[in-house]
């Protein structure tokens, strides 16, 4: 039971799944920034995943090659998170 004076923090869609989010986005009619889709991108391969060539964070090797690819990465923000998809 809360008690006069005490704070509750409520989070409505911490169990939602990425689905989840997405299908509410588009139940809703929510606009969404350019951001969150792929764009193309110069990128490289490394043990199977797609990295940023653009950024300059994440160090790629002499033989790994930088190919233009049309990704999105699953971190808005932060490109060293996650690979793209």
């Amino acid at each position: 039971q809360i008690e006069l004076g005490q704070n509750v923090r409520v989070f409505p869609i911490s169990n939602w799944t990425e689905l989840d989010v997405w299908s509410y986005i588009k139940e809703e009619q929510i606009e969404i920034p350019s951001i969150y889709f792929a764009h193309k991108r110069k990128t490289f391969l490394r043990d199977g995943m797609i990295w940023s060539a653009e950024d300059g964070i994440v160090f790629r090797e002499e033989d790994e090659v930088v190919e233009e690819r049309l990704v999105r990465f699953r971190t808005v923000g932060d490109m060293s998170c996650t690979a793209a998809v």
